[in-house]
């Protein structure tokens, strides 16, 4: 296993991310808790240390189940992260109440990573609020050593971003930015990456796949890579680019079974950074897909829980995305044969709710409408 240091710390550069854990029958909220037990006990012994869960993920599961699978593990021997969850507006306020009820969920007493969940666009004024409170307590918290180290994730624009860092960046011990070489340029990770540089801030990377997007490229993209990197699958080639970012400490990957976390500690045995040509090789290829891609969800399911509708947004942005690539095609409408009337795009409201959670800032109702007129519904 591959490590970086971080102040007097020895972190594993592959860290357990836990919004993607197996689940039962299909449904996000229902862990497959004994699956998830076994990736954690492989991950352990793999050498992985560095393990993040949050209070969104699976419905609120997410911390419940990642506790219980590292209980059975000496304290200092791994490094658990949470998160406010600042993404939903209502919690605004509630800070103490729910930093109370994650180390009871996780069963801890305390942690040693702590962020200001998803910075972006619709909570920035909020988390600057000085009545709600969150900096303050969180501040608190770290002074009484229940936060080890504090920092914050974004998925919001660089100008927010530096809204957040203007207001409380000299506080602020790492940051967990969206990277990947696809959004390197696309969603000014780059840029993101070079601002907190200039703060001496290291860097967290989250989506290193993009959702899955990049474990497998096209033919040609994939013969392109071959001819430089024999041995190295799509997935390698990715996670060898953020290898290659000076300032990156922990690369989470939100793996969903045993096959893929076990393929990911095989490529974190050794450090294999790319030159100059192969960076090029890759932006190339990233320019490529970008011109491809319609929407960039990454189905963290956010949205979901703000549906009145009760749809399965990433399902169907997934369907519309492969709508759109083809040009039509019979993929789309025969999967949403299986889908009932009341769950599909048409049943979209338009009342915006799922947008205002998403961190793509997906224009989700347009999308919804765009989808039905398509299909003729």
């Amino acid at each position: 296993m591959i490590y970086r240091e971080f102040q007097d710390l020895r972190l594993s550069a592959l860290g357990m991310g836990a919004m993607r854990l197996p689940v039962l029958d299909g449904e996000d909220s229902k862990i497959d808790e004994e699956a998830a037990e076994k990736m954690v006990d492989i991950a352990m012994e793999s050498g992985i240390n560095y393990y993040d869960t949050a209070w969104g993920y699976h419905g609120g599961n997410s911390e419940l189940v990642m506790g219980k699978a590292l209980k059975k593990y000496p304290r200092d021997s791994f490094y658990l992260a949470d998160k406010f969850p600042g993404y939903d507006l209502s919690n605004m306020g509630k800070t103490e109440e729910i930093f109370e009820k994650q180390l009871k969920k996780c069963g801890v007493d305390y942690f040693d990573f702590y962020l200001f969940h998803n910075v972006c666009e619709m909570n920035i004024d909020a988390y600057l609020d000085e009545k709600y409170g969150t900096f303050d307590y969180l501040m608190k918290q770290k002074e009484n050593g229940r936060i080890r180290h504090l920092g914050f994730s974004v998925h919001g624009s660089y100008d927010v971003m530096k809204r957040f860092m203007d207001r409380y960046g000299k506080y602020m011990e790492f940051c967990q930015v969206q990277l990947n070489y696809l959004d390197w340029d696309f969603q000014e990770a780059g840029k993101k990456v070079k601002l907190l540089e200039e703060y001496g801030i290291p860097v967290w990377v989250m989506e290193p796949l993009r959702g899955g997007k990049l474990a497998s490229l096209d033919e040609a993209d994939e013969a392109k890579l071959k001819k430089l990197r024999p041995d190295e699958d799509a997935v390698g080639w990715a996670f060898r680019y953020l290898q290659s970012i000076p300032s990156v400490k922990v690369i989470l990957s939100g793996m969903s079974d045993e096959k893929q976390l076990r393929e990911n500690i095989r490529i974190f045995a050794e450090d294999k950074p790319l030159n100059e040509a192969e960076m090029e090789c890759l932006k190339g290829i990233a320019e490529e897909m970008v011109g491809k891609i319609a929407l960039p969800c990454t189905a963290c399911h956010y949205c979901t829980s703000h549906c009145p509708m009760g749809l399965d947004i990433p399902e169907l942005l997934s369907l519309y995305n492969e709508h759109c690539f083809t040009g039509g095609g019979f993929i789309a409408p025969m999967a949403l044969m299986a889908v009932p009337k009341e769950k599909q795009p048409s049943a979209c409201i338009g009342c915006g709710s799922c947008e205002s959670v998403c961190p793509q800032q997906i224009k989700i109702a347009d999308a919804m409408a765009d989808f039905a007129e398509k299909l003729g519904s």
